[in-house]
């Protein structure tokens, strides 16, 4: 019986010593674990990746978006520009075309420059177009320099459309007038075939003229900063100018001009700006509207607005023309257009002279009914409208304008329309 006790107790001393040495196991593995843990840790602040040196300050002065990639083309570092341009989102390169730059870079070693056209924003419904420079940067990084040439390839898009239009409308006048000085030298002996076609050379010398002066015009508004050298300007002034000088075309169709309204405050303007943009919808008004009929000018204000409303009864336009009607050299009907002396580019003229003056310009027409063209232009507050605030210089200016608006006031004996 003392025996069996003596076993038992054995037992149970080395359970428990099993027990003790696996208890001190566990808590030296732990331990263990943990320094291995936080030795890994430091080993990996230590191996990251660094910039070359000084490459961070020259990239922050050169003023362009950049990206930094690594080799497995992870966003290693980014400036505001380039999230701003859409080419990275989060730590990803956006578009593939990028990546492909880099991967060929990456490759060869070899500094590669091109201009692309990449989808922005976040289903890609606007686009940005950015001359990219990609190069390697130390051992592991690839550089990519991104400068936006969104505006300078529309600015070139736009000045190339207006050559190659310009270039069009030139042609159909000057190979007309050559046309007839050829027929009129052929027919030198048959007077009456002189006369007539001497008129006709007339008409497209005329109308060649028309076409120089609106693209001179045209220039002249797209070049003039009218915010910095505007001043106030009555457009009850601007409204009688311009109608005196549509007043002679009207009455060889028998229109009648019909003002109604009157405008209790100025504009912040250019007067001769302002006058030519009415002068063109007026002249538009009277050139598609039949013979014995009216056109209607009405003024209004409302919360600091000044509204001006052009109304024909004339051919109206369709709803697929209303959306172009205001590009330049576009024309609802050409060939009435050409007989009446249009060149197209009126209401290209006045959608920029509004636009420069902060206003905008709207359209209601429907065919067979007439049309119906609203200006609306910011009003200046009743302070500046008694040149008030302006300081010395700016009443000296608008004090000069006053005077050449009053001597302008006066009926004028000829007309000029080349809506």
């Amino acid at each position: 019986m003392t025996s069996k006790l003596e076993t038992v107790d054995s037992t149970l001393l080395i359970a428990m010593l099993a027990g003790v040495v696996g208890l001190a196991l566990g808590v030296v593995g732990m331990h263990a674990f943990r320094v291995s843990e936080r030795q890994r840790a430091a080993g990996i602040d230590v191996d990251e990746p660094t910039m070359p040196e000084g490459a961070t300050e020259v990239l922050a002065s050169l003023g362009l978006a950049y990206i930094v990639v690594d080799t497995v083309d992870g966003v290693v570092r980014a400036n505001p520009a380039a999230y701003a341009f859409g080419l990275v989102r989060g730590h990803t390169v956006v578009h593939q075309e990028v990546l492909n730059l880099t991967s060929r870079v990456r490759g060869d070693g070899v500094i590669i420059e091109e201009q692309l056209e990449l989808p922005r924003g976040l289903q890609g419904e606007t686009s940005i177009v950015v001359n990219l420079r990609v190069a390697p940067l130390g051992d592991e990084y690839i550089l990519v320099l991104a400068d936006d040439r969104t505006e300078v390839s529309r600015t070139e898009a736009v000045r190339n459309d207006f050559v190659a239009n310009v270039s069009h409308e030139l042609k159909t006048p000057v190979g007309a007038i050559s046309l007839l000085a050829e027929t009129i030298e052929d027919a030198a002996e048959d007077e009456d075939a002189v006369r007539r076609f001497s008129q006709r050379l007339h008409k497209e010398s005329n109308r060649l003229a028309a076409l120089v002066q609106d693209i001179i015009e045209l220039s002249r508004v797209q070049g003039k900063n009218v915010v910095h050298a505007g001043v106030p300007v009555d457009l009850n002034k601007v409204i009688s100018e311009a109608m005196d000088r549509s007043r002679l075309p009207a009455e060889a169709k028998n229109i009648e001009l019909r003002l109604g309204g009157k405008l209790p405050r100025r504009v912040h303007g250019d007067f001769d700006q302002l006058t030519m943009a009415f002068r063109n919808l007026i002249d538009n008004a009277v050139r598609y509207s039949p013979e014995d009929t009216r056109v209607g000018i009405g003024l209004s204000s409302r919360d600091g607005i000044a509204q001006v409303t052009i109304t024909d009864q004339g051919i109206g336009i369709s709803p697929e023309d209303k959306e172009r009607i205001f590009e330049r050299f576009y024309r609802v009907d050409a060939a009435r257009s050409r007989q009446t002396g249009g060149t197209g580019l009126g209401l290209s003229i006045v959608k920029h002279v509004i636009g420069n003056h902060g206003g905008e310009v709207a359209l209601w027409s429907q065919q067979g009914k007439g049309s119906t063209f609203t200006v609306r232009l910011p009003e200046l507050e009743e302070g500046l409208n008694d040149l008030t605030g302006l300081g010395t210089e700016g009443r000296e200016v608008a004090e000069t304008l006053q005077l050449k608006e009053q001597s302008a006031g006066a009926p004028q004996s000829t007309a000029g329309g080349n809506a």
